[in-house]
């Protein structure tokens, strides 16, 4: 059985020797949409990780082209990263890393990895962009009033679709990982002031304890792998939404919303029997129209 190659757990601060444990780490050479593209600017080295396909061209064009007008004797007055990265690095998510696990985690979901020659942290640029299709009405839950737009495969778009309903600092969305090939993010959203606080802890350490290599089936998987199944409950135990608008009054109502990224659709927690006669022309009809309506869909 082959085994895994060991890495240090941190940076050295060694230009070369920091150089050869990523290009191994993020096997440079094996993978071809891997990127590590060499600098040169005031007179030192650095090289630059990312994914092809997930950095902004504008972005980079912008950091490289600031990069490479620094003369050389300006760095003297910027003796650690911080400075370095407060003066010359015009974007506004930037964080320092000197964990080696860290950085080949965060370069594999789509940030840019700086590293500097004299400097021992790797420079974190949140430049990323991701593939999408665009926001329009889901062919599966479609309303006869209300908003057109739905959830993507972006997990970030679909955090804004929520936030742009909800624009109350108690809506918590808390970020989460599971599959230990995958890493895929999780968003565990809920109201500080609604949810029930004991059931997010529990459902936040049941994901923290999921062992599985990867949630390739997205949500499907990660339902499987968190809520044990019955004979005695044949029901299903979580609702599904396509619809912001639905998973925001799902959050107003003290329901747990969890995300998933590369899924298009929200899990509702928790979801009793009657919640699958309910849909979202319910929330835009009269009481009385809804009632109508429901009472057809239950007996039918």
């Amino acid at each position: 059985m082959q085994q895994k190659p060991s890495f240090p757990d941190n940076l050295t601060g060694n230009y070369a020797q920091d150089l050869d444990i990523l290009d191994r780490a993020l096997r440079v050479r094996e993978s071809f949409d891997i990127v590590g593209r060499d600098l040169v600017f005031a007179g030192r080295q650095a090289k630059l990780y990312l994914i092809d396909g997930f950095a902004k061209d504008a972005i980079m064009l912008k950091i490289i082209t600031t990069l490479t007008a620094i003369q050389e004797g300006d760095l003297e007055k910027f003796p650690d990263t911080k400075s370095f990265s407060d003066r010359y690095i015009p974007y506004l998510e930037v964080s320092l890393e000197t964990k080696v696990s860290t950085v080949v985690d965060q370069v594999l979901s789509g940030p840019l990895a700086l590293i500097v020659q004299g400097y021992p942290e790797a420079i974190m640029i949140d430049a990323r962009t991701y593939p999408t299709r665009s926001l329009q009405e889901p062919d599966s839950d479609r309303v006869l009033r209300g908003a057109r737009d739905g959830f993507v495969e972006t997990l970030v778009f679909n955090t804004a679709l929520i936030r742009r309903r909800i624009r109350d600092p108690k809506l918590a969305m808390e970020i989460l990982t599971a599959g230990e090939s995958s890493h895929t993010d999780i968003a565990l959203c809920y109201m500080e002031d609604r949810a029930d606080l004991e059931l997010v802890q529990r459902v936040k350490e049941r994901i923290g304890h999921i062992k599985v290599q990867g949630l390739t089936m997205s949500q499907e998987s990660l339902a499987e792998a968190l809520i044990s199944s019955k004979w005695r409950n044949p029901f299903p135990k979580t609702r599904y939404t396509e619809r912001p608008d639905t998973a925001a009054a799902a959050l107003l109502e003290g329901r747990i919303i969890i995300l998933v990224d590369n899924s298009p659709s929200a899990m509702i927690l928790p979801s009793g029997i009657f919640d699958f006669f309910r849909e979202a022309d319910d929330y835009y009809f009269p009481p009385i129209t809804g009632t109508y309506l429901r009472i057809i869909r239950i007996v039918i």
